[in-house]
């Protein structure tokens, strides 16, 4: 179900989401690959970086109105060992510049950590 989510998510991605991706995709910024859309337990992030434990949010102007989802959604993921950074949608459209300051200022101040759910499965020795 995630997965299909996930895909869905990807085909109907706000404005705000298309800019951004353009600026992160093909290891754009700095070198460092992110997903999108992409399933952490019960949730689908809107950006992460698994190499360095980042997940980026972007926030509608829903998001106003539902606060405690949001801190409830955070705690989860930084307890997947990610930091989250949010952004709103207007902050994408219209400051683009300072948002990927801010991501690429997150993304070279974290060690580089592989939760356990972005591990590739272990392959037992002869397999």
């Amino acid at each position: 179900m995630g997965r299909e989510r996930a895909r869905e998510l990807r085909r109907n991605s706000t404005d705000a989401e298309r800019k951004l991706w353009e600026s992160l995709r093909a290891k754009r910024l700095g070198g460092y690959k992110f997903r999108r859309q992409y399933p952490v337990g019960q949730y689908i992030v809107d950006f992460v970086c698994i190499e360095q434990g980042l997940a980026v949010e972007i926030d509608g102007d829903q998001h106003a109105e539902q606060a405690g989802y949001d801190l409830e959604r955070t705690l989860f993921l930084e307890g997947e060992n990610l930091q989250v950074l949010r952004f709103s949608n207007r902050e994408v459209l219209t400051e683009l510049t300072n948002v990927e300051q801010a991501i690429w200022v997150a993304l070279t101040s974290l060690s580089p950590t592989l939760p356990q759910w972005g591990r590739e499965p272990e392959t037992r020795e002869g397999e």
